[in-house]
């Protein structure tokens, strides 16, 4: 059989379970392990731009329009993230490039990653865990009293497949939800605010997870943030530029706000340094989505779809891109869980 060549960009987090997998079906091109521009690259590989016809990507290396150009062959871009801003969308638009994401398959784990964090901003449990490591045996522990998770007011931004199953979880602990999305959903039994700031007013806590674009880059400010207070907690599960990190840095310093749970950073993989001393800032290496289980579903899908499209077979059943609502129709949906794309 002959080996088909696979452009893959930024090191997605399965190809390497994925490449151990199937080596004897594709040459895969690593150009996220290369310093040289994407055409020389290729040369080094002996490989013809004319001959890549997929592309599996990753946020880490974005998909623009300039190395879309250079690939004229292009037909499916695959990536295993919610999220698609690294991605021009518009350019596959215009030429009829086929784009899938499988990200929302993990919307359970990066829910649960969104509780964890909260739970453990709220009851100081990382910060505990250091102080315990440090107390002398002949001394009491000491601990602050923490707030309950308990009956709180809790904002989701962005309730769609990722924010379905925060909202669910949430309700497990008696929490009063609410939220905030582009649209009210009609049979959603949470309260609905058409603006963050009136959101964060009323509630104690918000978990950010919806995707980024540009009406919702620092959809987070300084103004958020003040309104949200001083006791009030900030998780984010999203992507980082979702909040202002300057000001968020600034607020969490200065005890204008409570506390915060970072799974995502806005210039990742960096972290502001003025973080790492805060007892009040649980912090992640972005790997909400990241299970073992969610790892050999989405290896699987990659496989299936990718064969599929080189044998000019039907589509297989996986969630379509989103950028303003649904399109590339003729994909087959396979529904999230929620009935809802990431963020809607």
């Amino acid at each position: 059989m002959e080996l088909q060549p696979l452009l893959v960009l930024g090191l997605p987090s399965i190809f390497p379970a994925f490449e151990t997998l199937n080596s004897h079906k594709y040459i895969f091109l690593k150009a996220f392990s290369s310093k040289l521009p994407l055409l020389q690259f290729l040369a080094t590989k002996n490989v013809a731009p004319s001959s890549i016809r997929a592309i599996l990507c990753d946020p880490r290396q974005a998909l623009t329009v300039d190395i879309l150009g250079l690939l004229p062959a292009v037909g499916f871009v695959l990536t295993t993230t919610a999220g698609m801003d690294h991605i021009d969308l518009s350019e596959c638009r215009r030429r009829g490039i086929q784009v899938v994401s499988i990200g929302s398959l993990a919307a359970d784990d990066v829910a649960d990653m969104a509780i964890g964090l909260l739970i453990d901003v709220l009851y100081k449990i990382s910060a505990n865990n250091r102080r315990v490591r440090k107390c002398v045996a002949s001394k009491p522990l000491n601990f602050t009293m923490a707030p309950k998770l308990g009956g709180k007011r809790v904002g989701i931004i962005g309730l769609g497949s990722i924010g379905g199953e925060v909202g669910k979880r949430l309700e497990a602990f008696d929490c009063k939800v609410m939220y905030h999305s582009r649209n009210e959903k009609p049979f959603v039994p949470y309260h609905y605010y058409s603006n963050v700031v009136d959101l964060a007013t009323n509630c104690d806590a918000l978990v950010v997870c919806c995707p980024l674009t540009k009406q919702t880059r620092h959809i987070l400010n300084r103004e958020v943030m003040l309104a949200l207070g001083k006791d009030g907690v900030i998780v984010n599960v999203g992507r980082g530029p979702l909040i202002d990190e300057k000001e968020l840095v600034h607020c969490l310093v200065q005890g204008e706000i409570g506390g915060a749970g970072l799974d995502v950073f806005e210039n990742e993989p960096r972290v502001p340094n003025e973080l790492f001393a805060l007892d009040n800032v649980v912090l992640s290496p972005h790997a909400g989505a990241h299970t073992k289980e969610s790892c050999q579903v989405k290896c699987e899908l990659v496989a299936a779809s990718l064969e599929a499209f080189f044998a000019t077979k039907p589509r297989i059943s996986v969630q379509p891109v989103i950028e303003e609502r649904h399109f590339y129709p003729s994909f087959e949906c396979l529904p999230a869980s929620s009935g809802e794309p990431a963020y809607a």
